[in-house]
């Protein structure tokens, strides 16, 4: 069976290129979460409720936001492989 070969100029940058970049969403998702939280403090009640919402939640999205774009697929690849076997 042949080996898989890959194309130096197709492989994703490393990964350590990545991280501050996605270091640096997540920060600003976080203070943003900060400001809701600070918000939630100083603003009159009906208010308060949406700013509380957004501090509690924002973590969820910012983890996301922060891990999008490392994915491993382009697109036109196929997940599945036809590895069947030909009889010669």
């Amino acid at each position: 069976m042949p080996e898989e070969l890959h194309d130096i100029t197709s492989a994703q940058p490393a990964l350590s290129d990545d991280q501050p970049g996605r270091k640096r969403k997540y920060f600003i998702s976080m203070m943003i979460r900060t400001a809701c939280f600070l918000a939630t403090l100083v603003t009159p009640s009906p208010i308060r409720w949406f700013f509380l919402f957004g501090a509690l939640v924002l973590p969820y999205f910012a983890v996301i936001i922060a891990n999008a774009g490392r994915e491993t697929l382009k697109p036109g690849d196929s997940v599945i492989h036809d590895r069947r076997k030909s009889i010669n």
